[in-house]
């Protein structure tokens, strides 16, 4: 039997006990680990090894949300990590730190000049919503005064003009301010942040021989940490500034020594970083830059104990920008607790929507039906679609992926499979070959759902429908992106009817056709204000701020892509070739 390692990265289980081996053991310690849901123990300590008992889970995986602690994802690749327990509170009062220089924005001339009305009428126009005192939004690059260096990389990518996170978001950021942004993901979040974290560095002095990063970017998982270094990468090459991708599931030899070696920009995945800063791979002292990418679902994984314990190593007067998806109580807490007079920026509804650019459907069928529909739904898309068309089918569990992406091999299309118990040398392979359209449908698990920035993803199918509207939602988000339409498809069987309502709420957001079958599902159920959605208070679907809920209502027919069928009552197909042919 292997065991857990200190350092790498795992989800919140659900488990319901352990089991006590005799021999093995869990490295770190710190704080202890308490089962929450039965059968375990709570041990307590700090940063010791702990040779006696090892908790196996199987395939699960759970957090102590207590402090310390561990969290551990028993898979083939071990992917936990333990407490947190092993690092020191810094004294920060006892610090003589180096004076830190957040201020490099000066606005534009005819970004000044605006009068609150323009201003006011242009937020309205792109959907910027600002709490708090902020400057002007830019409109184009040159109003944003970057550097030379900047301005030739953006040149050189093409980019017309900022996006709506970007013209509001650069302006605060490089004024030093501390900031909370609201958007989906797709919405050049990354960007707004990794641009004036360049300036910020290029604005501090050199790093010293055994001093850690200036900026740190933590992010839920390593294939949003990877995508984040990519855009590290082309804004950083023109002034050298050196960066490290830190993660779970890759071998810590040559990441220890680029921290070793000195680094501008970290990025890195919680439980990773833990690991190196126990050991003293690593500190934060330097660090006056830091993002947190997705926090919400960092906190859905279970990584708020780790993430405070990091964000305790990094120096008080620090810059610190905070990326959610959504407001929940727990990211709202968070920033609360560690940011200074932060502005917040959403971008779009303040209603958690699914993306105007995406048609959706829903097929009400039972299980056993769902494999045979699949078949006949990629027939349909691969005799209709655009040459090379991506497609992402998302699944519940992992041999259920392996089972699909078998059964679509066996009818002669390329597929790949992502969850999980991949290998970090797999995954890699997977992402580069869905990225380069050699292989264009990939099956799997919400490891892929959040974070996934591939282009070219035309249709999302849902094989398996989530278990609430928001993940839902950031699913269907891998299309549509960047104005381009899209087509979601979801099979939506009697396991899912108490999530009618909130289906039909996220439907008629976008004004959706609704599939007749489901409205009757919803009449028969009393899943209005019981549905899954996360943030709980309120019926229908929930705002993301004040949590107060949605309704439902009309909706109208929608007919898809060239084909004439459309939905009607009596059947249950989405159009020709799909179902044998039958329409709504």
């Amino acid at each position: 039997m292997t065991y857990p390692q200190n350092g790498d990265d795992g989800y919140q289980a659900r488990s319901n006990g352990f089991s006590n081996f005799k021999s093995g053991g869990n490295s770190g310690g710190g704080g202890g680990y308490n089962n929450r849901n039965g059968g375990g123990y709570n041990k307590t300590g700090g940063g010791f090894n702990n040779g006696r008992f090892n908790n196996s889970f199987g395939d699960n995986s759970y957090n102590n949300r207590n402090g310390g602690g561990y969290q551990n994802n028993f898979n083939r690749n071990n992917q936990g990590y333990g407490g947190n327990g092993g690092l020191r509170q810094v004294e920060w009062a006892n610090k003589k730190l180096r004076p830190v220089e957040k201020h490099f924005y000066v606005p534009h001339p005819s970004v000044a000049s605006r009068t609150p009305f323009e201003v006011e009428q242009f937020r309205k126009a792109k959907e910027i919503t600002v709490e708090g005192e902020a400057p002007n939004p830019i409109q184009n690059f040159d109003e944003a005064n970057f550097p030379d260096y900047i301005l030739t990389e953006v040149c050189n990518k093409g980019y017309e003009a900022p996006t709506p996170i970007q013209a509001q978001g650069w302006p605060i950021a490089m004024s030093g301010h501390d900031m909370v942004g609201i958007a989906q993901t797709g919405s050049g979040k990354t960007l707004a942040y990794i641009l004036p974290a360049a300036i910020h560095i290029n604005n501090q002095p050199p790093l010293n021989k055994g001093e850690g990063p200036i900026v740190l970017v933590l992010a839920p998982t390593r294939e949003l940490a990877q995508q984040i270094q990519e855009v590290s990468n082309d804004f950083g090459r023109s002034t050298n500034i050196r960066n490290s991708c830190i993660f779970g599931g890759a071998p810590k030899g040559p990441q220890a020594r680029d921290l070793q070696r000195g680094i501008e920009i970290c990025i890195a995945t919680p439980g990773r970083l833990i690991d190196f800063l126990e050991k003293g791979s690593t500190n934060l002292e330097r660090c006056t830059y830091l993002v947190l990418d997705e926090a919400d679902r960092m906190l859905d994984m279970g990584f708020e104990p780790q993430i405070r314990k990091i964000l305790s190593q990094v120096r008080p007067d620090r810059q610190t920008l905070m990326w959610s998806a959504t407001w929940p109580k727990e990211v709202r807490k968070l920033a609360s607790d560690f940011m200074k007079n932060p502005v917040y920026i959403n971008i779009g509804s303040k209603n958690l929507s699914a993306n105007n650019n995406i048609v959706q459907f829903v097929d009400v069928c039972q299980e056993h039906e769902k494999e045979r529909k699949l078949g006949s739904l990629l027939q349909e898309i691969n005799t209709n679609a655009d040459t090379g068309s991506k497609i992402i089918i998302f699944v519940e569990t992992k041999k259920k992926v392996e089972g699909i992406t078998r059964s679509i091999r066996s009818i002669g299309w390329s597929a790949l499979s992502m969850h999980g118990d991949k290998s970090q040398q797999e995954r890699d392979y997977v992402l580069r070959e869905f990225r380069t359209g050699k292989s264009s449908i990939l099956v799997a698990t919400d490891v892929a759902a959040r974070g996934l920035d591939v282009e070219g993803i035309k249709y999302v199918v849902n094989y398996d429908y989530p278990h609430s509207s928001e993940d839902y939602i950031h699913r269907i988000g891998r299309t549509g992106r960047s104005d381009s339409a899209g087509t979601s498809y979801a099979f939506f069987t009697p396991s899912n009817y108490k999530q009618a309502r909130d289906l039909i709420s996220v439907l008629n957001e976008t004004n959706q056709a609704i599939n007749p079958k489901l409205t009757e599902i919803a009449g028969k159920t009393n899943s209005y204000g019981k549905g899954n959605s996360r943030w709980g208070n309120g019926g229908g679907f929930n705002k993301r701020f004040n949590n107060q809920g949605g309704g439902s209502g009309g909706g109208g027919y929608r007919k898809f892509g060239n084909n004439s069928n459309n939905y009607s009552n009596g059947s249950t197909g989405y159009s020709n070739g799909f179902n044998n042919g039958n329409s709504y």
